[in-house]
């Protein structure tokens, strides 16, 4: 690669503390890209229960705490089941999102208090994998746009407790799955 120009792009970007999958193009797989991006994607994630964050994530700190050891894992279950479908979901001010042209999360820093305009999602599948203490693992199943850190949110919302998003993998994005896909360390093989 040494001296070599190559085009690189991604299908959607990760927020800064999830993981897992992220489809990249490279060359003339470039202007696939685009249509990539429209496709449902998939993740794991883990609820942390009795507080919120302005960041809907760990990314900043708890506040509002509140009780959260009377729900039993059948009401935790139906709350969570009660988000499949499609709905209008507020994007977190954390967001890559603009306002006015700025992004929400340089406003967010800021101090701003805005907050952005809802946009419709559809949640395909959603499940709860575990339930320990105050941490509820999920599996989701989404359309292009859904924040899983505003549906963490509003989870604990509706529990009457609060909730965040204490940690995210992207496991799939359309037929590839992160099982099986290249890591960093294996891109300068696929760019010989």
């Amino acid at each position: 690669l040494a001296g070599k120009r190559v085009k690189v792009g991604h299908a959607g970007t990760l927020d800064p503390l999830a993981s897992g999958l992220l489809l990249l193009g490279y060359g003339p797989g470039t202007k696939r890209l685009e249509e990539l991006t429209g496709l449902d994607k998939t993740y794991e994630g883990t609820i942390r229960l009795g507080a919120v964050t302005p960041s809907y994530d760990a990314e900043t700190e708890e506040q509002d705490a509140k009780p959260w050891e009377h729900l039993s894992a059948d009401g935790i279950g139906a709350a969570v089941d009660s988000f499949q479908g499609t709905q209008q979901q507020r994007p977190p001010l954390f967001s890559a999102k603009r306002v006015d042209g700025t992004r929400g999360y340089h406003l967010a820093r800021e101090g701003a208090e805005v907050e952005l305009p809802p946009a419709t999602v559809t949640v395909h599948e959603i499940a709860v994998l575990a339930v320990r203490g105050r941490e509820v693992d999920i599996r989701v199943r989404c359309s292009k746009g859904t924040y899983i850190r505003s549906l963490a949110h509003d989870i604990g919302q509706r529990l009457g407790c609060g909730g965040y998003l204490s940690g995210l993998r992207r496991t799939a994005i359309g037929p590839w799955e992160v099982d099986g896909a290249p890591g960093p360390e294996d891109w300068s093989e696929h760019l010989r």
